[in-house]
């Protein structure tokens, strides 16, 4: 203090020089003067502005110690000034996060971004990060009561006041009061959709003209004019629900009954003969096609036993049946189908052969002479079509329908026998095990299940929220086990015996099959699993490892029917969807 009272007592050119030599005292006289703050910032120093920043106690920003004690609101008071263009992580040192220069983040939820940014272009108003300052259409803001897009309020609807609430709650209150509990409760309200009439799907004008060119729909009965003359009354127009074609077939051969050995074509030659326990080998290379379809192809198989011939289902109605050991030309064309052919099944003996189509017709057919023996369920579609394996059952036949039920006819008088229905699902698929005591199905409802042969009860029924459907099944030659193409391209396989479990350590992997009902087949050693995919591909399994052996591209298309050769170890056939049919040796 005797120091400040020395400089007030000295003159005023004194003082300067001394201010320069004590600028501390200087800095204790602001303190004593306690000058007054104006609103801009600027402190008042004996009447000359004087920045508020001159008298704060800065410090380096890095600083590891401080020697001040520091007031509150100088120690949180933002950094001002240009950045140090010294630092690594500066602006002036060259850090650019934008092609524009250098971006601060600002933290801020995605949906309050997305909130304002919606409401601006919107509404024309947003309200600025920190939640103060309104950016955009003033009016519009307070027009809509500061809603955003997403907190907008129902049109036509009003926030009720607090006397509107509590006068509803004391409305309900006594609502409550007046009921009788003793007495059975009732709807009074009646419900949004109490008066709403449902109205059934119609199909459209394109709908209803191929409905009635396919025969679907009937023409109406003409009534009789009453003042018209008497007369003969006319006919009443009707047309199946299934269309009719001419049953036709053309021979492609010689002579149908050889003029030397008195042979029918059909039969096969003398000394062709299946050896038991033949090693199998996988084919490498192509070596024939049979071509003669205008559509895909859907089904394929040899002649029972010898494999002398090939019976081929098209996607164009027809079915042909080739040569394969002797000229490899098509040697008889069966045509009695509308529609394409979807599965075709020999009998034991190879001279009868079941058809079942798109036109909703399962036709037997004479395989030497190509008549039409009977036609079952007319009017049905079925996907499905088989002869029971006993040689003593040849006239019964079991077929899989898309109305969820199984059938079972004789064909000997083409009555309808049994009927099994429990699927809910069209059925795909009916597979004789057990020694043909029993039959296994499979369904559009994901599930298998297992019926005893003549009794419409199911004795095992195998679902589980992993399967998928399962639209093709072959037998293993051992009897023990069948595999069945799953549509989540993978080959699954069953027991055919006892309990019918899932072996769930023989799954064969790799190809793509989703979608579609690709034909798994055995070879007749029981050592390689075969299918084709979607891609066009042939694909080859290890029974034992489930490993994948060989690949071949067969198609362009969907490989869809494989069958390997009864007598030939080393020979399969292939079909698909571009029309052909291949060998392979």
């Amino acid at each position: 203090m005797d120091l400040l009272a020395r400089y007030k007592d000295d003159g005023e050119q004194s003082g300067a020089e001394d201010e320069r030599e004590f600028p501390a005292a200087v800095a204790l006289k602001s303190v004593k003067a306690a000058p007054e703050v104006d609103t801009i910032g600027m402190e008042l120093v004996d009447s000359k502005a004087m920045p508020a920043a001159a008298n704060r106690f800065l410090q380096d920003a890095t600083a590891r110690q401080v020697m001040t004690n520091l007031p509150y609101e100088q120690m949180h008071a933002p950094v001002l000034g240009p950045a140090h263009p010294f630092q690594k992580d500066g602006v002036a040192a060259g850090m650019r996060n934008h092609r524009a220069g250098h971006v601060e983040d600002y933290h801020m939820h995605t949906f309050h971004f997305d909130d304002q940014y919606h409401t601006h272009f919107s509404y024309g108003y947003s309200i600025a990060p920190g939640g103060q300052e309104i950016v955009g259409d003033q009016e519009a803001f307070v027009n809509k009561k500061g809603d955003s897009i997403f907190t907008q309020s129902a049109p036509g609807k009003r926030q009720k006041t607090a006397a509107e609430r509590k006068a509803e709650k004391a409305r309900k209150q006594a609502e409550l009061e007046d009921v009788d509990p003793d007495q059975p409760w009732a709807l009074e309200t009646r419900q949004p959709w109490a008066d709403v009439v449902a109205e059934p799907a119609r199909p459209t004008a394109e709908q209803e003209e191929w409905l009635k060119a396919e025969g679907f729909r009937e023409e109406p009965e003409e009534q009789p004019d009453e003042d018209a003359e008497d007369g003969p009354p006319k006919a009443k127009k009707h047309k199946p629900a299934f269309a009719r074609v001419p049953e036709k077939t053309n021979f492609h051969g010689k002579h149908e009954v050889d003029p030397i050995t008195k042979r029918s074509w059909i039969e096969p030659s003398k000394g062709e003969k299946r050896k038991e326990n033949e090693y199998c080998y996988l084919p490498k290379k192509h070596i024939h096609t049979w071509s003669g379809h205008t559509k895909g192809v859907n089904a394929i198989r040899f002649y029972p036993d010898t494999g002398h011939l090939l019976l081929s289902a098209g996607l164009d109605g027809k079915i042909k049946i080739w040569d394969v050991f002797g000229s490899g030309k098509c040697m008889r064309t069966y045509m009695g189908h509308s529609k394409g052919v979807k599965d075709i099944s020999f009998s034991n003996d190879g001279r009868k052969f079941l058809s079942s189509s798109y036109d909703k017709v399962v036709k037997l057919w004479d395989t030497e002479t190509g008549k039409v023996l009977r036609s079952f369920g007319e009017g049905k579609m079925f996907f499905t079509a088989r002869f029971h394996p006993d040689d003593d059952k040849q006239n019964v036949i079991m077929a899989g329908c898309g109305d969820k039920k199984i059938y079972q006819w004789d064909s000997d008088t083409g009555d309808l026998v049994q009927e099994y229905n429990y699927h809910l699902g069209a059925v795909n698929t009916v597979t004789f095990v057990d020694d043909n005591r029993r039959f296994v199905s499979t369904s559009d409802d994901k599930t298998v299940r297992v019926w005893e042969f003549g009794i419409p009860v199911q004795i095992k029924y195998i679902a589980d929220p992993s399967m998928h459907s399962i639209p093709a099944v072959a037998v293993h030659p051992n009897k023990q086990w069948f595999v069945g193409t799953s549509l989540d391209n993978q080959i699954v396989t069953y027991a055919a015996r006892d309990r019918f479990r899932q072996n769930r350590k023989k799954v064969f992997k790799g190809h793509m099959v989703a979608g579609y009902a690709c034909q798994p087949a055995f070879s007749p050693d029981g050592r390689y699993v075969l299918s084709g995919d979607g891609e066009g591909k042939l694909w080859f399994w290890d029974w034992k490892t489930c490993k994948a052996y060989r690949t071949i591209k067969a198609h362009q298309t969907v490989t869809i029917g494989v069958e390997w050769h009864p007598l030939e170890t080393s020979k399969v056939a292939t079909c698909g969807w571009d029309g052909l049919i291949k060998y392979w040796d």
